[in-house]
């Protein structure tokens, strides 16, 4: 059982490995009201985090609105023969150890945490995104936070160092189908950022699936520098590798390109026999040359632009995230205990004597 707010990477690593552990993989995912009473209020509605949760190729089934302590009782209704969680602990509101019960029956297994990638160390990543891009946001105080926000001790961010996520050819084959094109699949090419992957990416995924009878779903992924030419600001928030894992953890997506060239010319199409290219309702940039990057596609009869029926974008997740900042801060500062207590102080000092005191409540 978790929240699954944010589902990441290092989430579906979590998931593949309980998965390797059995034959059957359930996951319990908690309603909105749950994670409000232990975490403060989630990002993603209950309904996104169940749809997003489906969408992980390791994953089984489901169980909408899992109870946030998982029992003895839970494993038995769902004929479970254990449960799995990361190796790090999670306490109920009292402090006590959520997994108590199943670990005294031995019916509980962990699997490692993936080094590189954290909600929180994702929020961070966001809330720098925004100090020197105000994007919408123009109010001094906002920007007074990230600036506290953003800066650790010595003037860089908290976060540098945080994301030391290494890419391995080892970790993209576990990732990975390894299923090549049948003869009778339908080869469906799409292009994009596909940055800190959610639901607007799953329902556009699924939809292009739906377009054959036998899909065969290719992801070209443009790298960071590109993704920075057409999106500005600090995008991607996520690197190449970690966007090859999170598409390749997507059950619509068969194979992905990683570093996939801007214009979708002939060699590309060619040597994958695309048999369909698609691009969602979401703006098309034009090339370095201003020229439409799918101009090859259309000019073959086989390019379609298809409506998955919700318009979320990395942007508006970020502006929710940015939004829930005050409540994601409050989380973090149990987590994050250190670097909060550096922004409290400098928080503190701006703030004259007054406020002296939190800081040394702080520490």
């Amino acid at each position: 059982g978790r929240d699954y707010d944010m589902v990441h990477y290092g989430h579906s690593n979590q998931l593949r490995q309980a998965k390797a552990m059995g034959d059957y993989l359930i996951v319990g995912v908690h309603t909105d009201e749950e994670i409000s009473k232990h975490k403060g209020p989630p990002v993603f509605t209950q309904a996104e985090r169940y749809k997003m949760v489906r969408a992980i190729k390791w994953v089984d089934e489901i169980v909408e609105g899992a109870p946030y302590v998982t029992t003895l009782d839970t494993l038995d209704k769902y004929n479970s023969d254990f449960c799995v969680h990361g190796d790090d602990i999670t306490l109920t509101v009292d402090g006590k150890d959520t997994y108590a019960e199943v670990k005294r029956e031995g019916r509980y297994r962990e699997c490692r945490r993936t080094q590189g990638v954290s909600t929180t160390d994702l929020v961070g990543r966001m809330l720098l995104m925004t100090k020197t891009h105000h994007s919408n946001i123009d109010n001094s105080d906002y920007q007074q936070h990230t600036d506290n926000f953003g800066k650790g001790p010595k003037g860089h961010s908290p976060w540098t160092g945080v994301s030391q996520f290494l890419q391995t050819s080892q970790k993209i084959i576990q990732f990975a189908s390894g299923k090549e094109a049948q003869p009778g699949d339908t080869i469906i090419y799409v292009a994009g950022a596909f940055d800190l992957f959610h639901i607007g990416h799953v329902d556009f995924l699924e939809t292009v699936y739906k377009q054959a009878e036998r899909p065969y779903v290719i992801v070209g992924l443009h790298f960071d520098q590109e993704v920075n030419r057409y999106k500005g600001k600090n995008y991607p928030i996520m690197n190449i590798h970690e966007r090859t894992l999170s598409v390749l953890a997507c059950r619509y997506v068969s194979e992905v390109v990683i570093g996939a060239p801007y214009a979708v010319g002939k060699d590309l199409l060619d040597h994958f026999k695309v048999d369909l290219v698609c691009h969602g309702k979401t703006e098309v940039f034009p090339d370095r040359d201003t020229a439409d990057p799918y101009a090859e596609p259309k000019k073959r009869g086989i390019f379609r632009t298809v409506d998955s029926g919700n318009g979320l974008t990395t942007d508006d997740i970020v502006q929710r995230i940015i939004k829930n900042r005050l409540l994601f801060e409050a989380r973090n500062q149990k987590k994050e205990a250190k670097e909060i207590a550096v922004y409290e102080a400098m928080k503190s000092q701006a703030e004259g004597e007054q406020a002296g005191d939190s800081a040394q409540a702080a520490q």
